[in-house]
């Protein structure tokens, strides 16, 4: 199996034709383009039209990038940054910049990617550290020679005076290989992620790098079954003293996924800790995005499951030293949306705030943004996609900044390759 499979795999029982092409594109032979190469000045959308839905930009395809599978992440002057998986000089995906000029939208390409031995197709976006380097994973290429010849991916740093350092090239060995889902940062500054395939077990590994040494350590290797398969799409949760919590897409008692949670005392190995086991139907089923911790409880969602079957929004809850599980809502696939891959966020007036990747309009079921209201966890949809060049599929989760919310589509637009939109509650 090779990294370009999980997400055939992926694409067939999730994302449909359109992610499959993408994340599997051929490779292209041109090189990398280093930082600062590029810059869009066509389609620029006004920064604050009438009414609280708009694309701020619709990808190109080409040389701007194409396929946004990615979360944004935001510096203090408002500048957003995400990826592409495929566009850019080599067709192998970029790293962006949005930034306001004169109240406009302006994108500018940081990196190409060239394919080979600095990555391929980067999923998921970046995260940012105080002097505004960038770092991010790519599902394929590197050097190692392995997964099939496409390469098992790298993890890649994007520094702010300009060019790319791969920190680390998978092996497709017990280190995983093929990750696309975000980096956190944890409280000393280490990096952690997941890889949904390889592993000692075959079953995907969770695994650290320090950003300065490059030293990479896989601190658990999934075991299947009850231990859980495949790291998520959404990111690691890393708390203040330093706990991970993270879900698998597969594996546990039902095969529906399970939630989980990684310590490290002092002077003692990473331990391992199912916290739920995900039943299916009417249970959650399934979670592809990551988790967030609100007011001591932690909640996701998940793609299958609920009363319909069409997903749902799940809370856990730590109570003598288990965790309790419940829906508090479930999609039910029409206009309300359907089948959730994102991470959700906590944002304006203390709801709770994601995107269905299906369901909304029936004429084009391409997906909804929701809210769940503070008090009664109810759900109102603010956004159905699938109007006019207004974006297709959105998969990774919104991103606050200010008063306002942001994320991306993979397709859709005015060319079709995908968009970077607000909302604002």
């Amino acid at each position: 199996m090779n990294a370009c499979r999980t997400y055939r795999l992926r694409a067939i029982a999730i994302f449909g034709a359109l992610f499959f092409l993408n994340a599997c594109a051929g490779r292209v032979t041109q090189s990398a383009v280093p930082i600062g190469n590029f810059e869009s000045v066509g389609a620029l959308v006004p920064a604050n039209p009438a009414g609280a839905y708009q694309v701020i930009y619709p990808f190109g395809g080409g040389l701007d990038g194409g396929n946004a599978a990615t979360q944004l992440v935001f510096d203090s002057q408002g500048n957003a940054y995400g990826t592409t998986v495929q566009g850019g000089n080599a067709g192998c995906g970029t790293v962006f910049r949005l930034h306001l000029v004169s109240g406009q939208w302006h994108e500018t390409v940081l990196y190409n990617f060239g394919c080979f031995a600095d990555g391929k197709n980067p999923h998921g976006g970046v995260v940012r550290d105080s002097l505004g380097n960038l770092y991010g994973t790519t599902v394929a290429g590197g050097l190692s020679g392995g997964c099939t010849g496409d390469g098992c991916g790298v993890i890649f740093e994007i520094k702010h005076g300009g060019g790319e350092a791969v920190l680390y090239t998978f092996q497709g060995k017990d280190d995983g290989f093929g990750p696309g889902s975000p980096l956190t940062f944890g409280p000393d500054g280490t990096l952690y992620g997941t890889a949904p395939d390889g592993g000692a077990h075959s079953s995907g590994t969770v695994f650290s790098i320090n950003p300065n040494t490059h030293h990479f350590q896989v601190i658990h290797p999934f075991s299947g079954g009850d231990g859980g398969s495949t790291g998520s799409l959404g990111a690691l949760l890393v708390t203040a003293k330093g706990a991970i919590y993270g879900v698998t897409e597969l594996g546990g008692a039902h095969q529906a996924g399970i939630a989980y949670r990684l310590t490290h005392p002092s002077g003692s190995p990473w331990k391992f800790e199912p916290i739920y086991t995900f039943k299916g139907q009417p249970d959650a089923a399934n979670p592809y995005g990551g988790l967030i911790e609100v007011n001591g409880k932690f909640y996701g969602t998940t793609y299958f499951g609920g009363t319909a079957g069409a997903g749902s929004v799940f809370e856990l809850t730590p109570a003598s030293g288990t965790f309790g599980e419940r829906v508090v809502y479930s999609f039910k696939g029409g206009t309300d949306g359907s089948s959730p891959t994102s991470t959700l966020v906590a944002g304006p007036g203390g709801a709770v705030y994601g995107t269905t990747s299906a369901g909304g309009r029936t004429s084009c079921g391409c997906g909804t943004v929701f809210a769940l209201a503070k008090s009664t966890l109810t759900e109102s949809v603010l956004h159905r996609f699938g109007a006019l060049h207004d974006g297709q599929n959105p998969y990774y989760g919104l991103t606050q900044f200010g008063s306002t919310l942001y994320s991306s589509t993979v397709a859709g637009g005015t060319s079709g390759s995908g968009t970077i939109f607000s909302i604002t509650p």
